[in-house]
């Protein structure tokens, strides 16, 4: 598989860390705005080739794994322009909501700046 998308994790909002309970999170990208930037994770982006990515294509936060199961009509087109998903650890087929990417597996117990976000596809 070919990385589409690395980033960092460079911040995590306040509020953030509430979502890993709920098996989700959100991200967004450097310069978030501070009303949104308190429930997101943060990153800086690394790689970003605008290659495509959907369903079959995996996502990595860190060392861990997790197969997409779903990818609504605006992630690409978000991630790409400003690091903003929410990525849903429910393995669901369809998209909850346009700007939602579904992952199979559970939640990490925490993200910490410094670690590494990926998308990865064929």
């Amino acid at each position: 598989m070919k990385t589409v998308y690395e980033s960092t994790f460079i911040s995590v909002g306040p509020c953030a860390n509430e979502s890993l309970e709920d098996n989700f999170i959100i991200t967004f990208g450097e310069g978030a705005p501070q009303d949104v930037a308190e429930y997101c994770f943060i990153h800086r982006t690394d790689i970003n080739d605008g290659g495509a990515f959907d369903a079959g294509s995996v996502l990595a936060i860190g060392e861990r794994e997790y197969p997409v199961t779903a990818v609504g009509n605006v992630a690409r087109e978000n991630l790409r322009d400003l690091g903003h998903i929410t990525v849903r650890f429910d393995g669901a087929s369809q998209a909850e909501f346009p700007g939602t990417v579904h992952v199979a597996g559970s939640a990490p117990a925490s993200i910490e700046p410094g670690q590494k976000f990926r998308m990865l596809s064929e």
